[in-house]
This record gives C-alpha cells, structure tokens and sequence, in this order.
C-alpha cells in the first residue's frame, strides 16, 4: 500500500500509511491540535477538518482540540471512518483531494522537526497491571525465592494499582530524582532523602476510547472494542522507597513521581494485523476472564540507555506477546466491580520481560537487585539509573513489506532537590 509521500514507503519508516497514528502537535506559538502522522510529516487533521476534507462526524470540531479525547468519545464507527478517510487521501492510488491540492499540503503537511508534539490525550485515570508472567516471576524470587515467587492469586487475576493520572507525561520530559523515606535493612528508623535505586519499567499502555457504564461490567470482548488504541509506556520505579512503603497497601510515592508515555497513540486497527495468542496457562480462568480469541500483539519493544555526553547502549528487546494477561481481559477484570471507565483512562501494562536475560524490562532485573551490575554495550555498567541518564522505548510490528513504529518515549533523570 504505497503513499505518495516518498518518505513513508522508505524501509524502517515508523509511520507508513499503514499506521496512521493519532497525537497532538503544536508548530510555533501555535495552539495545540490533533494530528496524524505519515512518513516524515505530521499531519494537522484540523486543517483538514476546517477545509471539510476529514470529518469525524461530531458536534463541531472535533480536530481543534489539544487532545484527542473528543475524537476518542465518538467511538469505534468514528475511528474507522477516519482511519478510512485517512488512508485514502494518502495512498498513490487514492483520492486526490489532498495530493493535488498545493495549498491544502502546505497547511496540512508539516515537517516532523518543525513540531513540538503534546500530551495525546487527557488521562481521565491511570491504572498500572502486572502482566507479564517473567517478570513477576523474576521479582518474586528475588524476595521470596523461585519456589514462593508468584503470588498465590497470580495466575488467576490480573494485578493493578491505582496509579497518578497527573504525573502521566508525554515523552521528552525531563524529571527530578525523587525524594522519599528510605530505610536500609539494619537500620532502627527511616531517613528523607533522594532515591538510590530509581529504575525504568518497559511497558505497554492501553488508552480507553469509549465509556463503560457505571455498575455494569463488560465482557473481554465488549472491552477490546473499547480500546481505542496503544502507547509505550515507562513506569518509572523508585525502588528503595517502594520497598520501604509498599507494606501493605502496594506501590505509593515510589510510582508517582512519572509516567513516560509515548507521544503517539497507535489505533488498535494498525495492529490487527499482528493478533497473537496468551501464553499457555497453567490454571482456567473464571469464566468472565476466560476468551478464546486472541487479544494479545506480537510487538517488538526495545530498551535503550544513554548516560550524559555519551553514547546510547541497548539494553534489552522482548516482545508483548509474553503478556499473561491483554489489555482486554485488564479492562473487564476493571469494570468486574461495577468501575466505569472514562475516555482517556490509561492501562499500564505492567513491566513485560521475556524468558531471556536479554529480553528483560527492568533494571531491577538485568543488574537482579543490584547484586550484579549490568554492563552497558558502549562501556560503563549500571545496577540504577544515575542523574543525567536518558532512558528510551521503543517499539514496532513488522508486516509484509512495512514497518508500524510507536515513535520513542524518552525520559531524562536529573538530579533530586535539596531534601529538606
């Protein structure tokens, strides 16, 4: 499915036609507004909107916004037709009303390094998971041994937190070490101070599209459709506090200080194509979690670490599929209570680590507590991240002959304030 704009059919290219992700740029002291993305060029679908080329089919416009939660509320009819739309502006073959216009590709066409891309969305709420079977096995045997590493109801429900919709920030941030109470294994009483083991966690985030009502829960089939779409995701970890806080109530101040989300939302249409099924379970779920269809993707996600003034090391690639429980079967098991789900909320996938050392998501795991630092590929070692470290995510799906990217999500730690 070639483009007309060269760029997008080149080998490697995060955003060929196939993709068409959903963001929010803004160019200058321009406003905000939402946009899409082909090869090398954003695509202003408010221009496109205000022309009466792209219409999502909502009261007004739905494009201006500095978010895409309008367009996200429409539902999964909308999305489609968008996407349709989209595609068929943009394909060689397709409809001509953008491509022959010189005036319409001037307002509509924008060179990536021309923007500042925004927050993609405001996030309503921000739940975080533990899906991913290695990982928690990797975790729970550092503390518990391999024999108690899972917990009891692991391999029955899928864990989460309530986590900090308002430290949920799009990729290129730059955020202070945090500070904490930390308290070493001999000592009588905790002290205040800057994080000593602040960590990355490679994850997936799912972004709900549409609602659910409240007091009703939906089936894993009902609540795939009500994805809209998926991001990178770093849930960054403060360690040494986690340890300290986490009795009994789970992860607290240790998870607030940021979340680092990509700054493209790739739509669930875009990776259809790359449907795979759970990993093998050991015990049935109950039946309102149990689905046969295949709910996971086979997405190749990479980690990649660059200290101050030096070259960037990968550390890690694995793949979502390893996830033991999807996005959907989150998202039930969510509204199981009677929860409603809002437009905007965000599902961390929780860290996903493969079977491999070379596949895991964590620094926790790569340097196993700290107890054997991880060599990085361009000289130096880590255990944790130190100040000025930039840490990145990336991730793609290769089809036949294309390549769907998520873009980066990038974070840089800079030194902790004075703790007072």
């Amino acid at each position: 499915m070639p483009s007309w704009i060269d760029s997008a059919n080149e080998a490697g290219c995060d955003f060929p036609v196939q993709n068409l992700p959903f963001g929010v740029f803004s160019k200058g002291s321009e406003q905000p507004r939402c946009c899409s993305a082909i090869g090398n060029r954003v695509i202003d679908l408010a221009a496109l909107e205000e022309a009466s080329v792209l219409d999502a089919g909502g009261d007004g416009s739905v494009f201006g916004e500095p978010s895409l939660n309008a367009f996200m509320a429409l539902g999964p009819k909308s999305w489609a037709s968008v996407r349709a739309r989209l595609t068929s502006l943009l394909r060689k073959d397709g409809d001509p009303a953008l491509r022959e216009s010189v005036a319409l590709k001037g307002k509509t066409l924008v060179p990536m390094d021309q923007v500042q891309m925004h927050m993609p969305f405001q996030v309503a709420d921000y739940t975080d998971f533990y899906s991913a079977k290695q990982h928690a096995f990797n975790v729970g045997t550092m503390f518990r041994g391999p024999e108690n590493a899972l917990p009891l109801n692991y391999l029955h429900i899928p864990i989460g937190y309530n986590g900090r919709a308002s430290s949920v920030v799009v990729s290129g941030t730059e955020f202070r070490r945090p500070l904490g109470q930390l308290k070493a294994p001999d000592a009588d009483a905790p002290r205040f101070g800057p994080c000593e083991r602040l960590d990355f966690e490679l994850e997936m985030g799912a972004v709900v599209g549409t609602p659910s009502t409240f007091g009703e829960p939906v089936s894993v089939a009902e609540a795939d459709e009500m994805i809209f779409g998926y991001v990178l995701l770093n849930d960054w970890s403060a360690r040494d506090i986690q340890a300290w806080e986490y009795v009994p109530l789970g992860p607290f101040q240790a998870k607030a200080t940021a979340t680092t989300i990509s700054p493209w939302v790739v739509a669930k249409a875009a990776l259809e194509p790359f449907r795979a099924p759970a990993p093998e379970r050991e015990k049935p779920l109950l039946p309102y979690l149990d689905d046969p269809a295949p709910r996971n993707y086979s997405i190749t996600l990479e980690t990649a670490l660059q200290p101050e003034g030096q070259a960037e090391s990968r550390l890690s690639q694995t793949n979502a599929k390893y996830l033991y429980y999807s996005a959907a079967q989150q998202l039930a098991h969510h509204t199981s209570s009677g929860c409603p789900m809002r437009t905007g909320d965000l599902l961390g996938s929780g860290t996903i680590s493969g079977p491999d050392k070379a596949q895991w998501g964590s620094l926790l795991e790569l340097s196993w507590g700290g107890k054997e630092p991880f060599a990085l590929a361009k000289g130096g070692e880590r255990s944790f991240l130190e100040d000025g470290d930039t840490l990145t995510l990336r991730g793609w799906c290769e089809g036949d002959g294309y390549h769907i990217g998520f873009g980066e999500c990038a974070g840089k730690v800079l030194a902790a304030l004075n703790a007072k």
